[in-house]
């Protein structure tokens, strides 16, 4: 019996897109918990560049060495069920399915095995393959640090730094959505599609630097950590919050820091590492969302699978608005 094959972005060492391979190799058998999904879109983000060139250098702790142990790249998902291991209960052959493979990876593919109980859901109408494979990063990302880390409330005043990005564009619309008064920090290029997500005022950051103009927020989220606490402490309203999902050096002093001697608080939270039910419970309130006509999914670039290194080179540019996505079938 012939083996069925695949296509899949595979890195092939640390560092440069183009240590990203497209290869050959057999789909993977679902194990008796998992479901078999037939790939129609998967992402490249800014987690999946950062993964790819191991930083920060501590991942390769528990990624791997000098390549990831799970080197099929990609971590977020849409498509089709086609095949169901024996324990499985609650998918059925057909379904249209979305969700993220976290730390298993082997997104990039044209098939990939899941857990039934890991972070999947079906796929709602209102959103396409190409949307909701996007769903577990900037929108659940950003949907974790608003409403869970920062408790973001009506009223209070919300900046959002890289507002423009797959994190950005999430934020400026679920800040809304939750009824805060929403700044965008971005290029002058992207001002009009942060304003349009529902951000009250944009700040082009190539002229303008947002310390300078006398405003406090309550939070400042930084989506692409190009900042920090100590830089925009002054910007902060007194019991203000400073974000964001990208830890470094500095965020970890601060985050110590501001623990146990400020009223001002540094926070970071490694979402993906959240509990499964936790992130199906977001991908529900996500799509909610999406159903109100309070988000929508921004969608840069499109790519065959098989341009995964152009997809990354892409990301690599900082000039992505919203998401790049893969399209695997």
């Amino acid at each position: 019996m012939t083996t069925k094959k695949m296509i899949a972005a595979v890195l092939t060492r640390y560092g440069a897109p183009e240590n990203i391979k497209i290869a050959t190799l057999s789909v993977p058998s679902p194990k008796a918990n998992q479901v078999l999904v037939k790939v129609n879109a998967t992402p490249v983000t800014a987690a999946d560049t950062m993964m790819r060139q191991a930083i920060p250098p501590i991942s390769r702790l528990f990624l791997g060495f000098s390549r990831p142990r799970n080197n099929i790249m990609g971590t977020g998902f849409a498509g089709e069920v086609v095949g169901l291991g024996a324990e499985v209960s609650n998918f059925e052959i057909g379904d249209r399915v979305f969700g993220e493979s976290g730390i298993g990876f082997s997104a990039n593919a044209e098939y990939v095995c899941v857990d039934e109980d890991g972070v999947i859901e079906l796929a709602p109408n209102t959103l396409s393959d190409e949307e909701a494979a996007t769903i577990g990063d900037g929108p659940m990302t950003s949907y974790h640090f608003l409403k869970t880390l920062g408790q973001v409330k009506a009223g209070q005043s919300v900046l959002i730094i890289g507002a423009s990005g797959s994190l950005g564009t999430a934020a400026v619309q679920i800040a809304k959505a939750l009824g805060a008064k929403v700044t965008g920090v971005c290029s002058g290029r992207n001002a009009e599609l942060v304003r349009s997500l529902g951000a009250q005022s944009v700040i082009d950051y190539t002229t303008t630097d947002f310390r300078q103009n006398g405003e406090k927020y309550d939070i400042i989220y930084d989506t692409i950590g190009i900042s920090s606490f100590r830089k925009c402490r002054s910007s902060l309203s007194e019991r203000g919050i400073y974000m964001s999902p990208r830890l470094g050096f500095s965020l970890l002093l601060d985050l110590l820091f501001t623990r146990f001697f400020s009223r001002q608080k540094a926070r970071f939270d490694a979402t993906g590492m959240r509990s499964p039910e936790m992130l199906r419970g977001y991908l529900a309130d996500i799509v909610e969302l999406v159903e109100q006509g309070q988000l929508e999914v921004v969608i840069d670039k499109r790519y065959p699978l098989e341009e995964a290194v152009a997809a990354h080179r892409y990301v690599d540019s900082g000039r992505k608005r919203g998401n790049v996505v893969l399209l695997a079938h």
